[in-house]
């Protein structure tokens, strides 16, 4: 499978919770973190989605939000992961930064270089990536 999407998660589906319209299907990624998406019922039933079904979660970098682990406050996204930055290259508007977990999941965002210098971020610190349900999309082989 050949995307644009930067963040491409292999992973086991290990529950579903079955909504009147969407479902929440939450995927055990092979290196140990659990992640939740909400997707339709109509896509889940196409998709072949089932407790034991291989799949892979696809996440744009611009949907990795990131926030300070100790600002003090708490947050609506289901998937918060605890991290160091390993990368940080700077555009001329946007920088790409990479996280790498704490189990050792690396997830790429991309925030404004304004939002670097305000925070500030640079390679080594501790970040919390944050990634609505809503915004992972899954995939599974045909």
């Amino acid at each position: 499978m050949k995307v644009s999407a930067r963040n491409q998660l292999a992973g086991t589906v290990s529950s579903i919770i079955e909504g009147a319209v969407n479902d929440e299907v939450v995927l055990a990624l092979d290196n140990g973190e659990n992640l939740v998406t909400v997707v339709t019922k109509s896509s889940a039933k196409t998709l072949g989605i089932s407790v034991g079904k291989k799949a892979i979660a696809i996440i744009k970098a611009p949907w990795v939000v990131l926030a300070n682990p100790d600002c003090g406050l708490n947050f609506s996204a289901r998937n918060q992961f605890a991290g160091r930055i390993v990368a940080l290259v700077t555009g001329a508007v946007n920088s790409t930064v990479t996280v790498k977990t704490d189990k050792g999941l690396y997830l790429t965002a991309v925030i404004t270089n304004d939002s670097v210098d305000e925070m500030p971020l640079k390679e080594g610190d501790s970040v919390l990536a944050l990634v609505k349900a809503s915004s992972v999309i899954l995939a599974t082989e045909k």
